[in-house]
């Protein structure tokens, strides 16, 4: 039990009306978990207003409402307070109700539109490696120690938050790395939490759906930076065009990492092949189990920030060798004919485009690239015909399938990703829409030692159909479909 006033610290205040000298049992922004003497707040969402249920959440026990506005009628021996930002207030009052969890631990944020997962999941691996109690904030999983929770967003809402930081602390981690999503930014989500560090991958298109315009979207990101303390650390990388944008008003230390520019932690490709990457940081070589130039960029922002957080070089590099990425990025299977199946959760051009030049890199000539891929549902539109032309243009043969149609038809979708193709483009592409009979047709027409990439969904279990989540495991699917047709032959 908390104090109401307690919570309230750096909370803008507008109105308040009732007493803030009461104990308070819990946050909720959901009235359907509102219990007796909780506090709801009423946040206003993309398509739901909290507003709309206070009366609801008086009715299971809330003793404080915290508004941006507030009803007509007042309840009695209810406490009112109107603020002008619910999303700003919830993330204060929840990191002041779990006690400021993030005062007490090393939090590092990693934000870009690629790289998020596996920049966090690799220190996340090489802290743990190094010895120190570790957690894990992703899109993933979450993960406290070796203790494996689902995740159900990029980055948690304010409350849920805070309460599993508070958990981390309880279980005595030191050092924690999060995925810090535009939405989460934007949100206020992260809002009072102290980075100890933060670290800028990349961005391009992505979310336009949501954040409108591509400046808004960079503003955005940018603000994580500029909010940074003096204290902190800010890690940029110095050849995305961005990058110097992204760290020009923040107070924090600035730290930038390369394999172009001049910068702090500079590195060179020695060789890039299906064994892994030869690379040179710092003029010291080193070979990791990774592949690819984009896995040479988060390897170094890796290494960059290990070394702020005061590691020794020689450990790291001893630790970071032998770490393999996250789940769903870049994953393997081979086949006995040897086709070469990867899946990866490339969902984005940019994305997209970095996968599918590391395989023209990589592959022999005598391989070919077959890209299934498809577009989300109720999601930024204009990125389908952009998908769809990478898709075409760097591989030899490409399908295209559903992604997550959502609550969108599916062939509204692929119509999307048609319009605008080159008419070299329109000569390499089937439609299949059902996914697990477009995985099925790469692989009946592949050939021995051929590379099939199914991309988009990567580490996730399912596919949403109108709002409903089915079954639906990538790898899973593609290692069935080995099995089945090596029977068949």
């Amino acid at each position: 039990m908390k104090i109401l006033q307690d919570i309230l610290y750096k909370v803008r205040l507008q109105e308040v009306y009732g007493n803030t000298d009461i104990h308070i049992s819990g946050l909720h922004i959901d009235s359907r978990k509102v219990t007796s003497d909780s506090v709801f707040i009423a946040i206003k969402g993309e398509k739901v207003d909290g507003h709309l249920f206070i009366d609801s959440a008086i009715e299971n026990g809330a003793s404080v409402i915290v508004a941006e506005l507030l009803p007509l009628e007042f309840v009695k021996n209810v406490t009112y307070i109107k603020v002008s930002s619910t999303h700003e207030a919830v993330a204060y009052m929840a990191h002041n109700y779990y006690d400021c969890p993030s005062e007490k631990i090393k939090l590092v944020g990693v934000t870009g539109t690629n790289g998020k997962t596996t920049v966090a999941t690799l220190l996340y691996k090489l802290f743990s490696g190094l010895g120190y109690q570790c957690g894990l904030i992703s899109t993933v999983q979450n993960q406290i120690k070796q203790n494996i929770l689902p995740a159900t967003h990029t980055t948690p809402d304010a409350i849920s938050l805070n309460a599993l930081l508070h958990q981390m602390v309880l279980e005595n981690c030191s050092h924690v790395f999060m995925e810090c999503s535009s939405h989460a930014i934007h949100q206020n989500r992260i809002t009072g939490l102290q980075f100890i560090g933060a670290i800028f991958t990349n961005i391009s298109l992505d979310h336009l759906d949501y954040h409108k315009t591509f400046e808004e979207y960079i503003r955005v990101k940018k603000s994580f930076f500029d909010n940074l303390s003096e204290s902190a650390f800010a890690i940029s990388n110095k050849d995305d065009k961005r990058g110097e944008v992204m760290l020009q008003n923040t107070k924090a230390k600035k730290v930038y990492y390369s394999l172009k520019a001049s910068s702090d932690f500079k590195g060179k490709i020695l060789d890039n092949s299906l064994t892994g990457l030869q690379l040179l940081i710092n003029k010291q070589e080193v070979h990791f189990r990774l592949i690819g130039e984009f896995n040479a960029y988060n390897l170094l922002a890796v290494y960059a920030t290990a070394i702020c957080l005061k590691e020794t070089s020689e450990k790291v590099l001893t630790v970071l060798s032998a770490v393999t990425g996250a789940e769903g990025r870049f994953d393997y299977i081979i086949s006995e004919n040897e086709v070469i199946g990867i899946v990866d959760y490339a969902h984005t051009p940019d994305a997209l485009e970095n996968v599918l030049t590391t395989l023209k890199k990589l592959k022999k000539d005598y391989q070919q690239i077959i890209t299934v891929v498809g577009c989300g549902g109720d999601r930024d539109k204009s990125k389908r015909p952009i998908m769809a032309q990478v898709a075409c243009d760097l591989s030899n043969k490409a399908i295209f399938t559903s992604d997550n149609p959502r609550t969108e038809d599916p062939l509204d979708i692929l119509a999307d990703m048609e319009k605008g193709l080159t008419a070299s483009a329109r000569k390499k592409y089937v439609i299949i829409p059902d996914r697990k009979q477009a995985i099925e047709q790469a692989i009946k027409i592949a050939n021995n030692g051929d590379i099939i990439l199914v991309a988009g969904k990567g580490h996730e279990k399912y596919q949403e159909i109108n709002g409903i989540k089915q079954p639906f495991d990538d790898k899973e699917i593609m290692q069935e479909l080995f099995k089945k047709n090596k029977e068949n032959k």
